[in-house]
């Protein structure tokens, strides 16, 4: 099992445009008990409330929605390219059909406030702060809802604060 070092957030100098929108990440919650976890390419990091914060968002109709809403933390893991296949398996099934751990080889690790995985390179562990469901009055160019939500499956949008942020050493 390799090891992983807590980092001070500052040190950081990822591109999570490209984390993200490019190499993508899994959202993750639960805990040993019972978690799940998806594939998410939408998101971001920033600075909120004067706290250091991930914001992600996850549609109605995703089984690790009902996770994340019993949780109070919640994992944002980030992957090298050698992943992609294992991500795309996680975005393309749901956690109520199929074990994705027994399917892909992820190893979960359950020594922080949300479950994360071994072949992570890079992992923030995020304490929910802000929840609110996407609804088509909020959007300013409407052409944006009727594009992506024509289906009416709605994302929540999660902001959370980073607690802690933990590197491959």
């Amino acid at each position: 099992m390799s090891s992983f070092t807590n980092v001070d957030i500052t040190t950081l100098n990822d591109n999570f445009f490209k984390k993200i929108g490019s190499e993508w990440m899994l959202v993750t919650a639960g805990d040993s008990n019972g978690f799940n976890t998806m594939t998410a390419s939408w998101g971001g990091v920033g600075v909120l409330w004067n706290k250091n914060v991930s914001f992600t968002f996850i549609r109605d109709s995703r089984y690790t929605i009902d996770f994340i809403d019993k949780s109070d933390y919640f994992s944002l893991s980030f992957f090298g390219g050698e992943m992609k296949k294992v991500l795309a398996f996680c975005g393309a099934n749901s956690g109520r059909d199929v074990d994705k751990i027994k399917e892909t080889g992820l190893v979960p690790v359950f020594d922080a406030s949300a479950p994360y995985f071994e072949q992570a390179e890079l992992v923030l562990v995020c304490k929910k702060l802000y929840k609110q469901r996407m609804t088509s009055e909020s959007f300013c160019d409407k052409t944006l809802s009727e594009t992506f939500y024509s289906d009416n499956d709605w994302h929540e949008i999660f902001v959370g604060e980073i607690i802690s942020v933990l590197k491959k050493s």
